[in-house]
């Protein structure tokens, strides 16, 4: 049902049927990579397997091949970008959300105490970018970097000029292998697509309205928590869209924005259960957590150096968490915060039993290095699926 009306009152539930729905969790959806991440504008990519995990969680019969080959050819790419972190985005997308965020992202370090310590000035860091992008025509490491450009400026206190650079300078991710085409120690080339041509305050309203078709209706503090941007620019951003925009009340009464002929869906409509990957940006999109996470949930999900653990989603909302257990190969691990019925838990055994077959081809024991956190939650119902 798409609401028209601007100014009308919205439930909670159905913001949480219009984020889930936007985001393909109401059911999968027969539909080619570079499509299905354009359409959940993008894909936060920390871990490297958690884009893959995303997309099996979005897309019918979900190959992970495919989206090897859209990294491998730069029809996604990864990048440093929303929240200051890493993100995959369709490689069309790239040169908008890059020209947005590059003001950040380029503030986040060149005032940082960090950059400050080696002695370079702000312009210095200027002039660096186009020998780093010359020297990135094929993929470099961070080693490689380093010394390249200690030829040039000398030695510098750690971590030095292009611990600053990577994070702005136009550079994307290179494949490194590993079970998700990305490993542990990063490489990198100078971004194969043309950059945005305008001004930030001409890339600023693409981003928005890319952000509100994925997760939309949502508010300018919404908007500032996913990007992180402040809200003056965002403020002006929604203003150069105003004539293609419908707003409504939330739950509280705050003004929300969305694309006009957004489709929010009733109340009712039912969600299936879903096992979410760490950081899936659902969790992270909204300054209002309780979009998908109740409130007694949230410190338990996402902790307190930012590790947004995998959960469960049941009726669209986060309901516990899960791993591959740690004492029983080929079986997920479900810890619930709260009782769950037996259809519940036949849904979500259905759910691991496809995610063990998902995972058995590239890595049985994802998410391993964060097995700590499993250890400060709460006493709850604990069930091994798909054993």
């Amino acid at each position: 049902m798409a609401l028209s009306d601007s100014g009308m009152r919205l439930t909670a539930r159905q913001l949480n049927r219009a984020t889930l729905g936007r985001q393909m969790l109401l059911g999968r959806q027969a539909i080619g990579v570079v499509d299905a991440v354009r359409a959940v504008c993008a894909l936060q990519a920390q871990s490297a397997a958690s884009p893959y995990i995303a997309l099996w969680n979005r897309i019918t019969r979900f190959d992970p091949g495919e989206l090897d080959a859209a990294f491998a050819e730069h029809r996604i790419v990864k990048a440093t970008l929303i929240r200051l972190t890493l993100h995959a985005v369709a490689a069309d997308d790239y040169p908008a959300f890059h020209r947005a965020m590059v003001d950040d992202l380029r503030r986040s370090r060149l005032f940082d105490g960090r950059y400050r310590a080696t002695g370079l000035s702000v312009a210095d860091a200027d002039a660096l970018i186009p020998p780093a992008l010359a020297f990135a025509t094929v993929a470099r490491t961070n080693a490689e970097f380093d010394a390249m450009l200690t030829e040039r400026v000398g030695a510098l206190p750690r971590p030095g000029a292009w611990w600053a650079l990577r994070t702005f300078a136009p550079v994307v991710h290179a494949p490194t292998g590993g079970p998700w085409l990305f490993g542990d120690r990063p490489s990198y080339v100078a971004s194969p697509i043309e950059p945005f041509a305008g001004s930030r305050e001409e890339s600023l309203p693409v981003l928005v309205r890319r952000y509100l078709e994925a997760f939309g209706p949502a508010s300018e503090a919404d908007f500032g928590q996913f990007t992180m941007i402040p809200r003056p620019p965002t403020r002006a951003a929604l203003g150069v869209l105003s004539d293609q925009l419908d707003t409504y009340e939330g739950p509280d009464g705050k003004q929300l924005y969305d694309v006009r002929g957004g489709v929010v869906p009733p109340d009712e409509t039912p969600a299936p259960p879903r096992l979410m990957a760490m950081w899936d940006n659902v969790l992270l999109a909204y300054k209002d957590r309780s979009r998908v996470i109740p409130e007694d949930y949230r410190k338990l999900v996402i902790r307190n150096n930012g590790d947004t653990l995998p959960t469960v989603l049941v009726d669209g909302y986060v309901a516990g968490v899960w791993r591959p257990a740690p004492e029983q190969a080929g079986a997920i691990e479900v810890t619930a915060f709260h009782s769950l019925d037996d259809a519940t838990w036949g849904g979500l055994e259905a759910e691991a039993r496809s995610l063990v077959a998902f995972l058995a081809g590239r890595q049985p024991d994802v998410y391993r290095r964060y097995a700590r956190w499993w250890t400060t939650l709460p006493s709850a119902d604990v069930r091994l699926l798909a054993g």
